[in-house]
């Protein structure tokens, strides 16, 4: 018998999960995520799903009971470094958990039903976020994978060799056949919460982008060099970061650095380089290219100043994604519809013409990307039963 959800939640809570901080380290193709991966292929099996893999680290368990273009559900499995529990496997527990609750209703669906697993969507091994569905939706080409490599300097084909997968980067068939999809997904804000509801439906995804900026000076003695006399790309950086935060917040958006490169990297020397990766979103695609336009001219003349340079390159851009008005409508039954901020493989999907929606459950402590993210037990299983319901309307 397969399992519940409350059990399936169980199993899959230790996988990865670091015994210091309680976050999760399930980067993609690792053994954490192949941990979580080999539990997928379990609860496909023990309900009886037909399992199909693509070359790109993607797997879907199908539901085949019934003709015409299928029905895609599911999420993803990995995390970015030190997450919280409910980024995406929310969405893989949900959907298995709806696949038995339309079966306990004697629902059979007119249309297949997928329940897909994602690789690499947080984009925390490889640097570019839903890498699986862009992929398989050919958003990005095989070589421009190939390009990316990991902190080691691992390639991707590589990483899924050495985990006993076949790479074959490319376009997968078996999204031919997919109609639409509908993800279940943790909220990652309170929006839900200020409005006291359990369950809500995304309207759109906010434009965002992945930028890297390059900052030169000269490298010195720490204890030598006089203040007046430094070229310091980390005092670039650092005013810049600062600037970037006032901007954004006079914008409305987001702006964030959470990764940093230092050379030499020494307490006791002046550095001679800083790279710095800078996340920014906002609710406008042309709001977006005034915030990094502005941040770019700041940057610029700050450097100056400092006798340093500065290079900025965009590693990922993607413009808003606004969620199929017609699947909304059929499945809101008087829920929220709210924006996110934050980028999912139905965008992806979304943006290579598969009409796509998605559900939020709720998240009383408004916390993402951190061991602090939670859910309650009992909005889950309120997501489960939407999920359940949505996905049998849409398979009538």
């Amino acid at each position: 018998m397969p399992d519940d959800f409350e059990r399936m939640w169980s199993d899959l809570a230790p996988l990865g999960r670091s015994p210091s901080s309680g976050g999760y380290f399930r980067q993609p193709f690792s053994g954490s995520e192949r941990e979580c991966h080999a539990w997928f292929v379990e609860q496909c099996a023990a309900r009886g799903l037909r399992l199909e893999h693509d070359g790109n680290g993607n797997t879907v368990g199908w539901w085949d009971a019934g003709d015409g273009p299928a029905v895609l559900t599911g999420s993803h499995l990995d995390s970015v470094l030190d997450g919280g529990a409910y980024d995406g496997p929310l969405g893989v527990v949900s959907a298995l958990g709806a696949i038995d609750l339309m079966r306990e209703r004697g629902i059979t669906p007119a249309r297949p039903i997928g329940v897909a697993v994602f690789a690499e969507e947080e984009g925390s091994r490889f640097g570019l976020a839903c890498l699986g569905s862009r992929l398989a939706t050919g958003t990005t080409t095989p070589d421009q994978a190939r390009a990316l490599t990991d902190r080691e300097g691992v390639r991707i084909e590589d990483a899924m060799v050495e985990r006993g997968l076949e790479p074959q980067l490319g376009k997968a068939d078996w999204l031919d056949d997919v109609g639409c999809y509908l993800e279940l997904h943790v909220e990652q804000g309170r929006d839900l919460v200020h409005r006291d509801a359990p369950v809500g439906l995304a309207s759109a995804i906010w434009p965002h982008g992945r930028y890297r900026f390059d900052f030169a000076g000269e490298a010195n003695h720490a204890g030598t060099t006089a203040m007046a006399d430094r070229h310091d790309p980390m005092l670039t950086y650092a005013m810049m970061a600062l600037a970037a935060a006032k901007q954004a917040r006079l914008a409305g958006g987001r702006a964030t650095f959470g990764r940093l490169d230092v050379g030499p990297n020494a307490t006791n020397a002046v550095p001679s380089r800083v790279t710095a990766w800078l996340d920014a979103r906002c609710e406008s695609d042309e709001v977006l290219t005034e915030l990094l336009a502005v941040i770019e001219k700041q940057a610029g003349e700050r450097a100056d100043r400092d006798g340093t340079t500065v290079a900025v390159a965009a590693e990922s851009v993607t413009p808003e994604v606004r969620f199929d008005e017609d699947l909304i409508a059929r499945l809101v039954a008087g829920r929220p519809v709210i924006p996110t901020a934050a980028g999912h493989d139905a965008g992806v999907l979304a943006t290579a013409g598969i009409p796509s929606a998605m559900l939020f459950v709720r998240n009383p402590s408004g916390v993402s990307h951190s061991p602090a993210e939670t859910a309650e037990t009992a909005d889950c299983l309120v997501g489960v039963e939407a999920l359940a319901d949505a996905l049998a309307e849409l398979a009538r």
